[in-house]
């Protein structure tokens, strides 16, 4: 019989990279079986080439999420390629404080839409809020909307460089914008500087200058943000008009969210 058993498949391949279980991963979507089932049938003899292709993208470097076209978060499925950034955990954070502490029946916008997991997470667990999500990249924007189809949420999706497509006041703005310091982005792992949307990641020198823009624009009452390491000392530094209520610790102790309320 052709091809070559799953067990010989699967024992070669994880000697080539990094996280063995991302072979599992790879052979399960190949073939549309579980990794248990596979692990259980490793008799079975499949077409290695399908799978050898996706694993060289590993190997070259590629993110298991773009190979694979998707993303968890939140409990839910989101469709991901390189148009945008990948979903991390630490971004749940973000949207369970929003969750917890928006107004009911508050008005909502989430600047940086991204895949849209933040604006549809929000809108999907909370369907009394008003949520639109904005992002400057209008590839991006195509993704988010096939995600917001993919789960028939409500949340409204426009292109604005920041808010100069978008008039009015919110209650609350939501954000996870690019916050890494130019020379610091240089030093990332290239699977992340080489893969992701450098938009998405750093907005100039400082870090900073998207925050600045967001709470210079004093669009909202309250700004949730989601910070880089080491970030807090400089976003209080910019919140003119705003003031730190709340910092909201990541599993790694790192201060992660920052609730801020316009000042008196």
């Amino acid at each position: 019989m052709s091809g070559e058993s799953i067990a010989s498949l699967r024992a070669r391949l994880r000697k080539l990279v990094a996280n063995p279980r991302d072979i599992d991963v790879l052979l399960a979507d190949i073939t549309g079986r579980t990794p248990a089932w596979l692990f259980a049938h490793g008799e079975e003899r499949i077409d290695p080439a399908p799978v050898e292709a996706l694993v060289q993208r590993r190997i070259d470097g590629e993110p298991l999420q773009y190979i694979r076209g998707k993303a968890e978060f939140f409990g839910r499925e989101f469709f991901v390629d390189d148009r945008v950034l990948i979903p991390r955990p630490e971004t749940e954070l973000l949207v369970e404080a929003a969750i917890d502490r928006a107004p009911k029946g508050a008005r909502v916008l989430d600047v940086g839409s991204g895949s849209g997991c933040i604006a549809i997470t929000l809108e999907r667990e909370r369907q009394d809020l008003d949520v639109t999500s904005i992002d400057v990249s209008v590839a991006a924007l195509a993704v988010a909307k096939r995600n917001a189809r993919m789960h028939e949420s409500n949340v409204r999706f426009a292109a604005s460089d920041a808010f100069d497509a978008i008039r009015g006041q919110f209650d609350v703005i939501v954000a996870n914008p690019p916050y890494i310091p130019r020379a610091d982005y240089e030093n990332l792992d290239t699977e992340v500087r080489d893969h992701e949307p450098q938009l998405a990641l750093t907005p100039g020198p400082r870090g900073t200058e998207m925050i600045e823009r967001i709470l210079g624009a004093r669009r909202a009452e309250t700004v949730m943000l989601e910070i880089g390491f080491g970030q807090l000392a400089d976003v209080r530094d910019v919140a003119d008009g705003y003031e730190i209520v709340e910092v909201i610790n990541d599993l790694a102790g790192i201060e992660r969210i920052v609730i801020l309320r316009r000042s008196a």
